[in-house]
């Protein structure tokens, strides 16, 4: 049995960031024990040259769950919908695997460990976008009196996947689980369960989004044993912003007792004047300090 792996997939486009993701973990002592294992979605042969020097493999993604050729439409990208359901078979023989997106990137090493602790046994180890500063979980449209339209982004997508009427309810206001960022044994059971639900998700629904509503299935309805890790460990910035310790030079939760980011996320995007972060590294926002200073800062890894 080898090490455990940290696994990534990008494409061309998003070689910065994966190339980002790759030194954040290599920064630490202990991420230089881990394997690092990258699905290529379309990558030049200059940018996997200059990743083979600091990974352990490289694999092509394929589409492993045959989808139709008109939703594809030549986004080598979206394999990641469909092939970090099947890490196993791209790196066989470790005992743990971690998904990171290649747009986030880790911050602080103690919830690399908490992933893999987390899926021993069989378990998920996963994230739920929920915390102290949300304030809407789940959007509502109101018609009139109690009658409302559910406008969740699990309902939604449930629906529009035809999983049954039943299931899509008892998704509509679970807490969403974000698959940016996840870990699981080689031998969990999870793995045929996720992949028996993504092939009901891709057969009708979009193929963006559809692993996460597979994973939302196995674990709200198919009841898969998980553990739910704090959101520091998944912050996803778009949904909150982090405050900065200007003293200690780290991103933190910006409520009390403002606990260290431990993997930063910029899915969605952080937009300013129509340029996003994520591709655009110049791009600054303005966030708090824990003086309550107002600093304009980017939010991605700086080696």
């Amino acid at each position: 049995m080898k090490n455990n792996t940290i696994v990534s997939l990008a494409d061309a486009n998003y070689f910065d960031l994966l190339n980002e993701l790759v030194d954040s973990i290599l920064k630490f002592s202990k991420g230089k024990e881990v394997d690092i294992c990258i699905l290529d979605a379309g990558l030049s042969d200059e940018q996997k040259k200059i990743l083979s020097n600091k990974v352990s493999e490289i694999k092509k993604a394929e589409w492993d769950i045959e989808v139709p050729g008109y939703k594809v439409r030549e986004k080598e990208w979206l394999k990641s919908q469909v092939s970090r359901a099947f890490l196993p078979k791209y790196f066989p023989g470790y005992k743990k695997y971690l998904w990171i997106d290649c747009d986030a990137w880790v911050h602080d090493w103690s919830s690399v460990e908490l992933y893999f602790k987390a899926c021993e046994s069989g378990k998920l180890g996963i994230t739920q976008t929920m915390g102290p500063g949300y304030k809407i979980m789940s959007k509502v449209k109101w018609l009139f009196g109690k009658i409302a339209v559910i406008k969740s982004q699990n309902f939604k997508h449930a629906i529009s996947s035809k999983i049954g009427i039943e299931n899509a309810r008892k998704l509509a206001f679970a807490p969403h689980l974000n698959i940016g960022v996840f870990s699981l044994e080689e031998n969990s059971p999870c793995w045929k369960n996720w992949q028996k639900n993504l092939t009901k998700t891709l057969s009708s629904g979009k193929i963006f989004g559809s692993e996460g509503l597979a994973i939302n299935m196995s674990v709200y309805i198919d009841e898969m044993e998980t553990e739910f890790l704090p959101l520091n460990c998944n912050w996803i910035a778009s949904n909150l912003l982090p405050k900065y310790d200007e003293q200690k030079k780290f991103f933190v939760e910006p409520f009390l007792p403002n606990t260290k980011i431990g993997i930063m996320h910029l899915a969605a995007g952080l937009w300013k004047d129509g340029k996003d972060m994520r591709v655009d590294k110049s791009v600054e926002i303005d966030i708090k300090t824990l003086s309550n200073r107002t600093i304009s800062k980017s939010l991605r890894f700086e080696n």
